[in-house]
């Protein structure tokens, strides 16, 4: 059965699921976020719809996909994930991506 992602997504998913900061899941709690590039793009785990996507963290595009998660439920469980990225990884900027969210009003509500 031929797949539909491609061999670097593959990858990412492996080596997040090989690695500590990037897992999929820890003790059964889906992760949303895969962080690539130093936390200035991501694969953003979509339930609502089945898709992953790879955005950029400071794009339109990326703000939108987390508003339509945090839309669906999601918003708390994703907000906990960036600031557990950010004290994972403080040089990546998930501080200031938090804050593009949270100007956003994308966790309101």
């Amino acid at each position: 059965m031929a797949s539909n992602t491609s061999k670097t997504a593959r990858a990412s998913v492996r080596a997040g699921q090989a690695g500590q900061g990037g897992a999929l899941s820890v003790l059964g709690e889906y992760k949303y976020l895969i962080p690539l590039n130093k936390g200035r793009h991501a694969y953003v785990r979509n339930l609502t719809n089945g898709k992953t996507t790879h955005l950029s963290t400071s794009s339109d595009a990326f703000v939108e996909e987390i508003r339509v998660l945090a839309g669906a439920g999601h918003g708390a469980k994703i907000r906990a994930e960036i600031q557990s990225l950010n004290s994972a990884h403080p040089a990546d900027g998930w501080d200031a991506t938090e804050k593009r969210l949270v100007d956003a009003g994308v966790f309101e509500g």
